[in-house]
């Protein structure tokens, strides 16, 4: 196989900054969650910020996944979708430079403007996100590369794509194939909204089931309608084969298809908890890719989400990655 993992998601340019709770109440901005926003909504509130202490980086849940997962050594593919703008051509040339692939060139990228999530990280590392979609809504079956896919150990979709119809369909699409092609099938729900707000969407990609399973906490016990972990994991084996519970502070549940294994979670001061599971679930599938067992992932995953949530933004550099690697072989 040419690919360990292929990822289709929405293309999404982080504008990360700092405010204090009170910005929240200013602003009337749910704190915590994901919100989708139209461009004019956006705007006001990159008013209200301040701009200049702000910093920029490559993100969108399933792309920050597919990076992380390059990062460590893994070889990964990416189906998504920027306009022929400015914050376009930086998340392409981010892509590039991590060593991911994807089908999409510059100039045949369309007019328009390209996906922007403002990250708002408050005084207690909680991270809330105000995101416009731009182009990355119209991502569709027709930006798929079905020989990528193909040649896929593992698929990866995005929970965000639920939001849009066209989305959908190119979630749909993209398990269809890879299950016609043997692939792996994996899903993250990607936020408690997308679960809470979309569940008929969501049960319809889960299907009969999905292989693997990435959800938190909470995630878990929207989609199960239960009020306890305990209860939703049972519940988890009626609509996934494998899944993980991540669990913040108190590490994660992995359940392997037998067995419940709790991965033990590492130290950490948390500054910023944005991409902490894009992270997770990144170094899992090179764990599992790279002849690692479940628990093993795990214990590599929680390593690296660890590492990330001490500093801001939701990639980590190239000697944070080695050092992870070496920490987890030691």
């Amino acid at each position: 196989m040419k690919y360990d993992v292929f990822g289709v998601g929405n293309a999404i340019v982080d504008i990360v900054t700092e405010v204090d709770h009170h910005f929240f109440e200013e602003n009337n901005i749910e704190k915590g969650v994901m919100t989708l926003v139209d461009e004019k909504r956006q705007l006001h509130l990159m008013a209200a910020i301040n701009m200049n202490k702000s910093r920029l980086s490559g993100g969108g849940s399933a792309g920050n996944t597919v990076v992380a997962l390059s990062q460590f050594g893994g070889t990964s593919f990416y189906s998504c979708l920027v306009a022929q703008d400015e914050l376009g051509k930086f998340y392409l040339d981010d892509l590039k430079q991590h060593g991911v692939h994807t089908n999409l060139t510059y100039e045949h990228c369309p007019q328009g403007h390209s996906g922007r999530c403002l990250v708002m990280t408050s005084p207690d590392a909680q991270r809330t996100m105000n995101t416009f979609l731009g182009v990355s809504s119209f991502l569709s079956p027709q930006h798929l590369s079905e020989e990528a896919i193909k040649n896929s150990k593992y698929i990866y979709l995005e929970g965000y794509l639920v939001a849009s119809p066209k989305g959908l369909d190119a979630m749909k699409e993209a398990k269809k194939i890879a299950e016609q092609n043997k692939a792996v099938v994996a899903l993250t729900f990607s936020d408690a909204s997308m679960v809470k707000y979309f569940s008929k969407q969501m049960e319809e990609i889960v299907g009969a089931s999905v292989d693997l399973l990435f959800c938190n906490e909470e995630e878990a016990m929207i989609f199960t309608g239960t009020h306890s972990v305990n209860e939703a994991r049972e519940k988890l084996k009626l609509s996934a084969k494998r899944f993980v519970i991540t669990r913040g502070a108190n590490g994660a549940l992995v359940f392997d298809g037998d067995t419940f294994v709790d991965i033990e979670p590492y130290a950490a001061r948390a500054i910023d908890t944005n991409g902490a599971g894009d992270m997770f679930a990144g170094a899992f599938l090179y764990g599992i890719t790279h002849g690692h067992s479940y628990a093993g992932s795990g214990k590599l995953a929680s390593l690296a989400s660890s590492h990330v949530v001490k500093q801001w933004g939701p990639r980590l550099k190239k000697e944070e990655v080695e050092k992870v690697l070496r920490e987890f072989k030691n």
